[in-house]
C-alpha cells in the first residue's frame, strides 16, 4: 500500500494515473461521471453478505445490509457504511437538479442520492457498479 492509499488518507492522482489504475468503464464513471446502463452492472441485483468498496480507493463505502432492490437497475442502498465515507455535492447537469454522491477518500464519482427510499432513512443511494468492488464477509 503506497502512502497515499493510507487508511484515511486523501488520494489524489493524475489523469495519467487514474487511466492506468482503472478499466476504461471505471474511469467514465469514477474520474467523468459517467452512468453505466441500468440492469447492466455487476452488482445491481447482487445480494451477498459484505461491504462495497471504492474500486478507485479501496474506502468502504456501503454495507450489504443496507442494500435493496429499488426496482431502478442499479445498486441501492439506504445510507451509507459511515458517513464520513462519502461527500454529496448539487448536480444540476442535465437541466436537472440532484444530489451527486463521491467518495469521500478519492473523489470518485459514486452516483446519486435520492429522497425516495424507505424507512429509516427514506434515502436511495443510487451507484453504479463500476465504481465498487466487494469485500464478502468472513465465513465460518
Amino acid at each position: 500500500m503506497s502512502t497515499d492509499e493510507g487508511r484515511n488518507a486523501s488520494v489524489e492522482r493524475s489523469d495519467e494515473e487514474w487511466r492506468a489504475k482503472l478499466t476504461p468503464e471505471q474511469y467514465a464513471v469514477c474520474r467523468c461521471s459517467a452512468t453505466e446502463r441500468a440492469f447492466t452492472g455487476k452488482f445491481w441485483d447482487h445480494t451477498a453478505a459484505g461491504t462495497y468498496t471504492c474500486v478507485a480507493c479501496g474506502e468502504p463505502l456501503f454495507l450489504s445490509v443496507d442494500k435493496y432492490d429499488s426496482g431502478s437497475g442499479w445498486p441501492s442502498f439506504t445510507r451509507p457504511a459511515k458517513p464520513e465515507s462519502v461527500t454529496e455535492h448539487e448536480d444540476t447537469a442535465y437541466g436537472m437538479r440532484r444530489v451527486e454522491v463521491k467518495c469521500a477518500r478519492c473523489a470518485s464519482h459514486l452516483g446519486h442520492v435520492f429522497p425516495d427510499g424507505p424507512p429509516p432513512t427514506h434515502l436511495r443511494y443510487c451507484i453504479n457498479s463500476a465504481s465498487m468492488d466487494f469485500v464478502p464477509e468472513p465465513t465460518g
